[in-house]
């Protein structure tokens, strides 16, 4: 798929860290970009920054996210790529300790189940609702795609957590988890409509929660990263993101982007 003036994009979690870094990326092909996030004062500032449109959208309420498309496509037309990068990660063990008489605790449900209903279900709630317009749309127009019948493109963010979660990660590994299995069935669903569907696991990147962590933790972090010996950066992100969704045989793909890290238990 060529990237230019005539493709519109939704990047979800598109205020900041690995979102924002795709939406520049993308608004820099001229590619015109709807973010879709709860941050309005970050996600206003952004697109009037790239020439794009804020849709205020929260992917665990079916509504908001239909409003937000429907504004995203009012301004834009119907959007060609999506871009999932709208998640949490919260940390708790299965079983961990009271802090005030040290007994044991089970994990907090409500906790487990909003990082599913966010990284997971909301990841395919945006799937569906773009794939469904993505279909209605004409092959574009680029070298062998009209041919192929090419309508859309997604790319959607899972973790290595998916792959090897660490010490109270069970609730964030299993989202990221379901976001790594779906994707090859998703992109079977959607090979007769012409939409490619692949997945990002980043390892650990400079998003805005590591930048809150104190310096000695962040040097900890990049010393476990077997080379380069840093910390991912959310414009790597993007450009893979861009590489996935440009290259037309890419597809039912997930890619781990990570400086060959295998976390550890903890």
């Amino acid at each position: 798929m060529n990237l230019d003036s005539s493709v519109a994009a939704v990047v979800t979690g598109g205020a900041s860290g690995l979102g924002a870094a795709t939406a520049r990326a993308l608004a820099a092909k001229g590619v015109r970009v709807a973010i879709f996030d709860l941050n309005r004062e970050a996600g206003e500032v952004l697109a009037a920054e790239i020439g794009g449109v804020f849709c205020d959208v929260n992917v665990t309420d079916e509504a908001s996210v239909i409003a937000g498309f429907e504004k995203a496509r009012a301004a834009h037309g119907q959007e060609r790529v999506l871009v999932n990068c709208a998640g949490i990660a919260p940390a708790a063990k299965t079983v961990g300790k009271n802090r005030e008489t040290g007994e044991p605790k089970a994990h907090d449900m409500a906790l487990f189940e909003k990082a599913i209903a966010i990284n997971l279900v909301g990841t395919f709630r945006c799937i569906s609702k773009s794939a469904a317009g993505m279909a209605t749309l004409d092959p574009v127009d680029a070298a062998g795609s009209r041919e192929d019948g090419l309508r859309g493109a997604i790319v959607n963010t899972a973790s290595v957590a998916a792959q090897d979660g660490q010490i109270g990660q069970a609730a964030y590994a299993a989202s990221k988890g379901g976001v790594l299995a779906m994707t090859l069935p998703v992109a079977r669903d959607l090979m007769n409509d012409g939409v490619r569907v692949n997945t990002i696991l980043p390892g650990i990147f400079e998003t805005p929660m590591i930048a809150g962590m104190p310096e000695p933790v962040q040097q900890a972090l990049a010393a476990m990263v077997p080379f380069p010996k840093r910390l991912g950066k959310p414009e790597e992100y993007a450009r893979l993101a861009l590489f996935l969704i440009e290259h037309d045989y890419m597809n039912g793909e997930s890619v781990r982007l990570d400086g060959a890290i295998r976390m550890g238990p903890k």
